[in-house]
């Protein structure tokens, strides 16, 4: 990576996508059943920092998408993430009970393993996106996973979320969308956040982007959708937004923005639209977007060139925030002072993962929290 420019993850994947049926599109290579499931309605999103039950990691096995010394690597971190965690609220690591010997040999006795088998690390994509209703009670929104359109292997993880679903007892909510977690950020409070390029893609899903902005409301309880073009192809994901801008709560975004524009970098023209088209933008209470700018890391340790160096792509837990610092003693103490104004009820954690960095991902694409159910 040079000149702090946000790296994506690489296409490593054996297959590309299929075709799409009506607002959902599953891979050519894996076509993953849609379950017949409860219509959803009713139904919200809860904030990243609402309460949690619990947080939901994947254990990353597959050699088909890592060579040994990288998947050592990921593994590494995705145990380190998980035992930072585990000092805050109850965490779940998913992964066939083959692997349970050599996960345990990396985790805390207080992480839990459950048999879910998973090739990848990703649950923010591939895990539970979990919603709520008035009454307290939890459901899954079903946004199938199809492998980012098919860019990768996903026998098992195309699958995770119905797994957890069924193994917690939980409504699996139809919302006939292919998608990932991490392609769309809600603030609890009927706003959400996308790129088109992740979603408005025929990799993914057929239709408009009112029809399938419709669908993503309709999934998360939203009433207020707000697109931005994103990036197609440069990437596996296809420019997930929870890389580039996160709501820190109602009506207010945080956005990693490069010192200055790149024209010929799609990920620095991206960033920069984005940060535009937020400036006009209101959320779903009418309330101007308060947007707070955040600089990317000017060196790293990493020399991979598509290494990812996102500081919003942490993680808000029970009593604490968990990101990344990529030694750069400058930026990491702006993203540890702008994670501490924003929650100062909570500790901020802020750790070395560069082996996902390098894998494209950060610390909010490896989990997936489960709220507390109830009303309180």
């Amino acid at each position: 990576m040079s000149g702090g420019r946000i790296g994506r993850r690489n296409l490593i994947g054996a297959c590309v996508a299929g075709g799409a049926i009506a607002l959902g599109g599953a891979s050519a290579c894996t076509a993953p059943r849609q379950p017949a499931t409860t219509e959803p309605g009713g139904f919200a999103m809860p904030p990243e920092s609402a309460l949690h039950e619990r947080t939901f990691m994947q254990w990353p096995v597959s050699l088909e998408v890592y060579d040994r010394r990288s998947l050592a690597g990921v593994q590494n971190r995705i145990a380190l993430i998980a035992n930072t965690i585990a000092k805050f609220e109850p965490v779940v690591v998913l992964t066939g009970a083959a692997q349970f010997a050599s996960a345990r040999r990396h985790l805390e006795d207080t992480v839990e393993l459950w048999d879910i088998p998973t090739e990848d690390l990703w649950c923010r994509d591939s895990g539970p996106t979990f919603v709520k209703n008035a009454k307290g009670d939890l459901a899954v929104a079903h946004i199938q996973f199809n492998g980012w359109g098919g860019k990768q292997v996903h026998r098992s993880d195309a699958h995770v979320a119905e797994h957890v679903a069924a193994r917690l007892g939980t409504p699996l909510l139809a919302s006939g969308l292919f998608g990932e977690g991490g392609g769309v950020e809600s603030d609890g409070a009927g706003t959400l956040l996308a790129t088109k390029s992740c979603w408005v893609n025929r990799n993914r899903n057929r239709g408009t982007a009112d029809q399938i902005g419709a669908g993503l409301l309709k999934a998360l309880g939203g009433t207020k959708m707000i697109w931005v073009p994103g990036v197609v192809g440069e990437d596996i994901t296809d420019y997930h937004i929870d890389a580039l801008a996160r709501f820190a709560g109602p009506g207010q975004v945080l956005i990693q923005l490069p010192d200055r524009r790149d024209a010929a970098d799609p990920f620095s023209r991206a960033a920069f639209e984005t940060y535009e088209i937020l400036k006009r933008q209101t959320d779903a209470a009418g309330r101007k977007l308060e947007i707070i700018v955040i600089p990317e890391p000017s060196k790293v340790r990493s020399r991979e060139d598509a290494f990812l160096a996102s500081y919003v792509n942490y993680y808000v837990c029970n009593d604490a925030v968990i990101g990344a610092q990529f030694g750069d003693d400058r930026t990491d103490q702006i993203a540890r002072d702008t994670l501490a104004k924003l929650h100062p009820e909570r500790e901020i954690v802020l750790l070395d993962i560069d082996p996902l960095g390098e894998a494209g991902g950060g610390i909010h694409c490896a989990t997936q929290q489960q709220p507390k159910a109830g009303t309180s």
